[in-house]
């Protein structure tokens, strides 16, 4: 089963569609998956959808380490941390966590 299906990402979407992006694929929410299952303290980030990009989440893990995919619909992500029994949260509410800027400010130290 794909996860397109499991998840309902068609149909949770509808047919809204932002007008630069592309549309959240099944490889989209299966590297927000391995990413959880791989690292730990995983928490998802919700991002709404806008003009340019369609809704994302940004999962972080404890160390800080992030990536960020497209889901469609916050309804997707918040199945699969459902599914996965992580939290997730909305970031226009809870902001950023701290260790995501830390681990950013770590990475850019150690290029220069």
């Amino acid at each position: 089963m794909r996860w397109r299906d499991r998840y309902g990402l068609r149909r949770r979407r509808g047919q809204r569609l932002a007008k630069f992006d592309r549309e959240a694929t099944d490889a989209d929410i299966e590297a927000l998956i391995e990413f959880a299952k791989t690292r730990r303290g995983v928490e998802f980030y919700v991002e709404p959808e806008t003009f340019a990009t369609d809704t994302t989440a940004v999962a972080v893990a404890d160390d800080g380490e992030w990536t960020r995919r497209r889901v469609g619909s916050p309804d997707v992500i918040r199945k699969v941390a459902r599914d996965l029994a992580l939290p997730a949260y909305d970031v226009q509410l809870t902001g950023y966590p701290p260790r995501m800027r830390a681990y950013n400010e770590r990475r850019k130290r150690a290029e220069d």
